[in-house]
């Protein structure tokens, strides 16, 4: 049809797309690390592999969870994904902790102002990539 654009560049499983994914939610919870009292992350390979373990944990469990909690995102007006993003944080640090990594996190007020900080790292990164295209 004339005048309708599809945009095929967008791909969310791109490697590209994976590996500004990853680098935003490290960057998240390196700053959850720094800001947060009560998250733990000892060293740089803990940083590295818990950022690894979250973005399989999004993967597995998000669209379950979302799927179940889909009545409950509804009538909180979607404040209800914060709750489901603390129990996605606090299922990454149990299993970094099965694995021995310096990756802890001390209770779900933690875990929640931790996914915060990770959801709006993650907001303005992806605002300001999308600005970037729309723009060019």
């Amino acid at each position: 049809m004339p005048g309708v654009v599809i945009q095929s560049d967008r791909d969310p499983w791109s490697v590209r797309a994976l590996v500004f994914r990853f680098v935003i939610n490290l960057a998240g919870l390196f700053l959850a690390d720094a800001i947060v009292p009560g998250i733990d992350i000892g060293d740089t390979t803990s940083l590295l592999a818990g950022t690894a373990i979250f973005a399989i944990v999004n993967i597995l469990l998000r669209p379950l969870a979302t799927f179940f909690a889909f009545c409950l995102i509804i009538f909180t007006f979607g404040l209800f994904v914060l709750v489901i993003n603390t129990a996605l944080l606090g299922a990454t640090a149990w299993v970094a902790g099965q694995l021995d990594l310096a990756f802890s996190i001390d209770g779900f007020w933690s875990a929640f102002f931790g996914a915060l900080i990770i959801s709006i790292v993650s907001m303005i990164a992806s605002m300001t990539v999308r600005g970037r295209v729309t723009r060019g």
